[in-house]
């Protein structure tokens, strides 16, 4: 759990200065369509949808941005097919690395993913090398606050279906099956209880310490499959110290 959360907090740090980039839009922008493709048009209807929405807004994506996005859903706009693909593989330090992708061209970004493992000290493995170590779980984190107590959590959460609460880095982590993430979070904004974000995530089962000069060249890797257009998620089971940095 610790090696998910560190690279979660790396990832959330450094949220409103990749925000700026152009690579940040187009990725939400993508995940916005294929999710719009996947149940439909409408956030009210598509859960899917409605969190990639948020993300996106979270971000400063432009609503025009959006509204386009979920247009070429429809049939209009470029056309442009997007296939969603794993890829596996493993880092320095031996740590579990999965990546979820969107792509619209599955050889280049092969190509590309592989070059980004090789010169940073990981290799790309074959599918279902690595994606048995990850549990795909839906996340609702709700922040520390005043007013929020562990029991009123707990009691909301459990009463919706979730699975098990966690409190982690000043958040309670709610989780639950993806296929209850959407009843779960509704019961925990009825209850007057703010939700930052939910989604449907991959914790590992169990982690691996990776640290010194190892951790910092995972970490790096990390980053710069982060920051490829086409990755939409980065997870890995690295316990790492925290006082190793990018």
């Amino acid at each position: 759990m610790s090696g998910h959360s560190k690279w979660a907090n790396i990832k959330r740090k450094k949220a409103k200065v990749d925000a700026a980039k152009g690579s940040t839009f187009s990725r939400l922008t993508k995940e916005v369509t294929s999710a719009a493709r996947q149940g439909g048009p409408n956030p009210d209807t598509n859960f899917k949808l409605r969190l990639a929405v948020a993300r996106a807004r979270d971000a400063n994506v432009p609503l025009s941005n959006i509204e386009r996005a979920i247009q070429r859903a429809q049939g209009s706009g470029d056309g442009q097919s997007l296939d969603e693909v794993l890829y596996e593989g493993y880092g320095p330090g031996s740590a579990a690395i999965l990546l979820e992708i969107l792509t619209d061209n599955r050889n280049r970004t092969a190509g590309e993913i592989r070059h980004l493992f090789s010169r940073h000290g990981g290799n790309l493995g074959e599918s279902g090398s690595v994606q048995w170590m990850f549990d795909q779980v839906g996340l609702a984190v709700v922040p520390e606050t005043d007013g929020v107590t562990e029991e009123r959590v707990l009691e909301v959460a459990l009463e919706a279906g979730a699975d098990d609460v966690r409190r982690e880095d000043g958040e309670y982590w709610i989780l639950a099956g993806p296929e209850v993430l959407e009843s779960v979070n509704q019961a925990l904004e009825r209850s007057g209880l703010p939700v930052e974000r939910a989604e449907v995530t991959r914790l590992p089962q169990t982690s691996v310490e990776v640290s010194g000069e190892e951790a910092d060249r995972l970490l790096r890797l990390l980053d710069l499959l982060d920051e490829h257009d086409d990755v939409q998620r980065v997870y890995s089971n690295a316990d790492i110290p925290d006082e190793s940095d990018l």
